[in-house]
């Protein structure tokens, strides 16, 4: 295995458990998703994965940015709701978040699906 396609593994496992962890707590949280699916988007490109794998994985960076700068531009006037003077509508601007970072993890799920898979062949052979 070339070096190119050592440091793709890595960046899409690093980046795909920062992800995961944190998840754990969005709004803290998303200081680590948003560099994970950076490194995730950047692994792909380094693996040449294909052209659709990396245009979806530049989609969910941009759509987990657009939503994490809502989030905290939100939370840094007062968020939504209650005493705010903001209704709780205001709450969609962070749904980009949300529906990228579902779009990535199911992504991942499919590649070790994928993986899994293709060593399960290669120990029947």
């Amino acid at each position: 295995m070339n070096a190119r396609m050592l440091w793709s593994r890595i960046l899409v496992i690093v980046g795909g458990i920062a992800m995961l962890i944190g998840a754990i707590d969005p709004l803290e949280g998303s200081l680590i998703i948003l560099p994970g699916s950076g490194m995730v988007a950047l692994g792909t490109l380094l693996g040449k994965s294909g052209h659709r794998l990396l245009v979806y994985w530049v989609w969910v960076f941009i759509l987990i940015a657009v939503g994490v700068g809502a989030l905290w531009g939100l939370s840094a006037v007062g968020g939504v709701g209650g005493t705010s003077g903001r209704s709780m509508w205001w709450g969609l601007v962070i749904l980009p978040y949300a529906i990228g970072w579902i779009l990535g993890v199911v992504s991942l799920r499919v590649r070790l699906i994928e993986i899994l898979k293709v060593r399960g062949q290669r120990v029947q052979s």
